[in-house]
């Protein structure tokens, strides 16, 4: 079940994010970006959606509007729940969030160094628009037409 995340539900939402990405330290040198984000904000603004497995949070998606598409500003998944095709449904619910919302397209970016993120994004059919830096972190930008 994916639903909207609640107050109680950040701390849980950061410890997912911390643990799925803190593997990228090593190869990237620096915190990802989504380890620098306020998720007890984030989830204030109704920007988190769970994944939930039973009693479980197994993963989250972040979604933010734009002016012409959405922003799949997150995705990670417990690394002991990873394999289990969660990020992939995460990710078709933002696409059914973004269409929903009377949106064409979809975009998101990944750092240059996640190759395994941009090859899975490909595979899902994102097409990679432009590079360039943000947050002092060098991205990939991908966009999806819904």
């Amino acid at each position: 079940m994916i639903r909207l995340a609640r107050a109680e539900d950040a701390a849980v939402v950061a410890a997912i994010v911390h643990a799925a990405y803190v593997v990228y330290l090593p190869r990237i040198g620096q915190k990802p970006g989504p380890m620098h984000d306020d998720y007890d904000e984030l989830v204030a603004q109704g920007r988190v959606y769970v994944l939930e497995d039973g009693a479980n949070i197994e993963g989250l998606v972040v979604l933010i509007p734009e002016d012409k598409t959405m922003l799949l500003d997150n995705v990670a998944v417990r690394p002991e729940a990873q394999g289990k095709g969660y990020g992939n449904r995460l990710i078709a619910f933002a696409e059914e969030q973004a269409r929903a919302a009377g949106y064409n397209s979809i975009r998101l970016f990944t750092h240059e160094l996640m190759t395994e993120n941009q090859a899975r994004y490909k595979y899902l059919g994102f097409v990679e628009t432009h590079r360039g830096e943000g947050r002092g972190l060098k991205r990939v930008y991908m966009t999806k037409a819904l």
